[in-house]
């Protein structure tokens, strides 16, 4: 028996009371721990089957290149990402996300505040530019390259319920936006719903004129 500031304890009881306490707060983090991974993987879930119910998946960006060629658009994926790995910022996250939602079907080009564009869009062509590395080192080191000027801008089409939705970084040659081949007709088509492609392409020739700021170019060395 101890003699404690006066009075009698048990050492024994302090044993038992000390692993008590251990044992509960082992117990309550393990609850803890298995209702937040249950309860995380519920969420996810049920996010994933509204993303597949809607076809939005807005937590995605797929940079693509328009090519007009042969007399066909052709649409060729660079890369697709999530959009937490092109934009590394929070605020930007939810600009885009903002933006993307204001979309329409007769406007798909992203309204991006005047103030943002430069910002945002700077974001995806880093992105693009690791794509391309290789190119800048040949024409560094002094060999032959072929140079291609592209811009580059942000749409989110409403192409229809059976559509997959998301973010969509375009890259187009500068010089088809200043001179778009097809103002008033259509080229040939590689897939039937690629003809919304060419309406929002035609709306990026119109915009370009008017507020080039939406669009940042690139140059790139093949």
């Amino acid at each position: 028996m101890l003699a404690l500031f006066g009075v009698d304890v048990n050492p024994d009881d302090v044993v038992n009371e000390t692993t008590k306490r251990v044992i509960v707060t082992v117990i309550v983090a393990a609850i803890t721990s298995t209702a937040t991974f249950f309860a995380g993987r519920w969420y996810g879930r049920y996010v994933a089957g509204r993303q597949w119910h809607s076809k939005e998946f807005l937590d995605r960006i797929i940079i693509s290149l328009n090519i007009f060629s042969d007399g066909y658009l052709k649409i060729r994926t660079v890369m697709e990402r999530s959009i937490e790995e092109v934009f590394l910022n929070r605020l930007a996250v939810e600009k885009v996300n903002a933006a993307a939602r204001a979309t329409t079907v007769e406007n798909p080009i992203m309204p991006i505040a005047k103030a943002d564009r430069w910002f945002i869009l700077n974001f995806v062509l880093n992105a693009v530019a690791e794509h391309f590395v290789d190119g800048q080192i040949r024409l560094d080191a002094g060999q032959p390259v072929t140079k291609v000027r592209y811009a580059l801008f942000l749409t989110c089409e409403l192409v229809g319920e059976e559509r997959i939705r998301k973010v969509r970084a375009m890259l187009v040659r500068a010089d088809v936006l200043e001179a778009f081949p097809y103002p008033d007709s259509l080229p040939k088509l590689e897939n039937v719903w690629h003809d919304n492609r060419v309406l929002t392409l035609r709306k990026a020739a119109a915009l370009y004129k008017t507020e080039p700021d939406h669009f940042l170019t690139l140059e790139v060395c093949v």
